[in-house]
This record gives structure tokens, C-alpha cells and sequence, in this order.
């Protein structure tokens, strides 16, 4: 026991001459033992953070819970060219006697794939344009799609952000510095080009900062070019389902599509190039 503890135990008075109450001098003088023995302070709020980690990861674990029941229960065969064909006079009959609720389930089912990263969000896409046409498809499934990306993007932030900081350090730092300066431009370049997976733009702004309504703004905007093809694809597929063919999913590929969206791209980066432009004049004056 050192000098301190000792003083408290007789006088009743820290190292200082500061008096302590009688019930609390053993409690400080154990606690203070134990850091000089151990070297670590035992107080309870010691706990706090191991239990902030795990309340921080328990959303992600839901995701990955609810991810593999949708495979285990074998519910993505329903996101298929094939179901689709096997089942659309039932999902035409449905829409004509419940309308509202057809839109609000199909865009509750098109968000929660979303969300989940569920492979085949491309086929409920073509669902949309076949039971409701292009324009209101293009308008539920970018609504939809927004809103499951911003619930994905959301946990992610809430559980790996801090994670990814602590790892990745300075390098960190400075990725989400230059992608949040100009996040918007970056956000819609990779909405646009078609070849950036979906799910992992959801996740790489949520580690990188980026505010959730920069993140609504360029996804929302970003998603209605490749959406429109896709449901204007879909509003076909009567015609295609009637020969025997299947849809053209590489259609966003051809020239006269892919090239609109790679202008579209190259605009959105308009203001990122003007920046630096203008960074480089006022470092040269």
C-alpha cells in the first residue's frame, strides 16, 4: 500500500489533506491498490465501450440474419426471369382488383431487397415496368431503391464507420476527406455508370462520411437514367414472354444507352473539375 493509501486509511484525509468520507476511504484505497498492481483502473465505466461496440454491430448482425433466412427459405427463386413468366397473369390480376396495395407491397418487397443486397432487384425492376408501365415504374422502383439504399447505408455507417476509422487511420482520413469534398459528383458518377455494384455504392460512402441526405439526393438522382431503361424493358416483355425470347438485360451496354449515361457521368463531374481548376489558379497567383 502506498503513502496515500495509508494517510486515508489513518486520517481519514487523501494525500493532499482533502477529508474523505469514511464509507468511501476503503473503496478508494482497494481501487487504488488494484491500479498500482495491475496497472488498470477497474471503475465500470471500463465496460461501457465493449458494450457500444456491440450495440453498434447488432443492426448488421440483423442483416445478416434476415440475408440468410431469405436463402435458406429459398425466397430469392422468386426474384427470376422464370417466376415472373410463370406468375404474371397472377400478378396482373392482383394489380386490376387492389391497385394501391400492389404499389405499396411491390415497392415494401423492391426496398427491402435493396437493403439486403439480395441479387435480382434487376427482375423486380422488369416486374414493375410489366404490371404498372414505364413512367409509374420508374417512379416507384427510384423511390423504392432510394429508400432501401439509405436503410442499408444508414447501419452501415452506424456499425462499421468507426471501425473502418480506427483501421484504416490516416489513409482513412484522407478518403473520406476528398470524396466528402466533393461527394455529391462522386456519388452521381457512380449511380450512373453501370458498373459499380449497387450494394457496394451503398456501403463505401457510409465508411467514407458522407451526410445521409447527400446520399438520398445523388442516389435518388442517380438511379432514375438505368431505372427508366429497365422498366421501359419490362413494359415489353408481353411481347417477349409471347415468343418464347427473354429480355435483353446487356441493353444498358449498347452505344446509345451507355453513351447518355457516360455524358451524364462526365457532367456530374463538371463542378469537381472546375474546383480544381480553380485551386490550381489560386496557388499560381
Amino acid at each position: 500500500m502506498t503513502g496515500a493509501n495509508i494517510a486515508e486509511t489513518i486520517t481519514g484525509r487523501d494525500a493532499y489533506g482533502i477529508a474523505i468520507p469514511a464509507h468511501g476511504r476503503t473503496s478508494a484505497a482497494i481501487n487504488r491498490s488494484a491500479v498500482a498492481m495491475t496497472g488498470t483502473d477497474h471503475h465500470p465505466r471500463d465496460d461501457k465501450p465493449r458494450k457500444s461496440a456491440a450495440t453498434h454491430i447488432l443492426p448488421l448482425v440483423a442483416v445478416g440474419i434476415a440475408i440468410a433466412l431469405v436463402f435458406a427459405l429459398d425466397l430469392d427463386r422468386y426474384l427470376s426471369f422464370e417466376s415472373l413468366k410463370s406468375h404474371r397473369q397472377t400478378a396482373l390480376d392482383w394489380y386490376g382488383k387492389n391497385p394501391v396495395l400492389a404499389v405499396l407491397g411491390f415497392m415494401a418487397v423492391y426496398a427491402l431487397v435493396v437493403a439486403l443486397s439480395v441479387p435480382g432487384a434487376i427482375w423486380l425492376t422488369l416486374t414493375g415496368g410489366f404490371l404498372f408501365g414505364t413512367v409509374a415504374a420508374t417512379i416507384y422502383v427510384v423511390v423504392a431503391a432510394t429508400i432501401g439504399a439509405l436503410g442499408i447505408f444508414l447501419i452501415a455507417r452506424y456499425a462499421l464507420a468507426d471501425f473502418f476509422h480506427d483501421k484504416t487511420g490516416g489513409i482513412g482520413a484522407k478518403m473520406e476527406a476528398g470524396f466528402r469534398e466533393n461527394a455529391l459528383s462522386y456519388l452521381l458518377v457512380l449511380r450512373l455508370v453501370p458498373l459499380f455494384p449497387f450494394w457496394l455504392v451503398n456501403l463505401v460512402p457510409a465508411l467514407l462520411g458522407v451526410p445521409a441526405r447527400t446520399f438520398f439526393i445523388g442516389t435518388f438522382l442517380g438511379v432514375i437514367p438505368g431505372t427508366a431503361v429497365f422498366c421501359s424493358v419490362g413494359n415489353g416483355l408481353g411481347v417477349i414472354f409471347d415468343s418464347g425470347g427473354r429480355p435483353d438485360l446487356g441493353i444498358i451496354f449498347k452505344p446509345e444507352i451507355l453513351g447518355p449515361l457516360l455524358a451524364l457521368a462526365a457532367l456530374s463531374l463538371v463542378p469537381v473539375i472546375y474546383k480544381r481548376i480553380k485551386a490550381s489558379k489560386g496557388k499560381a497567383g
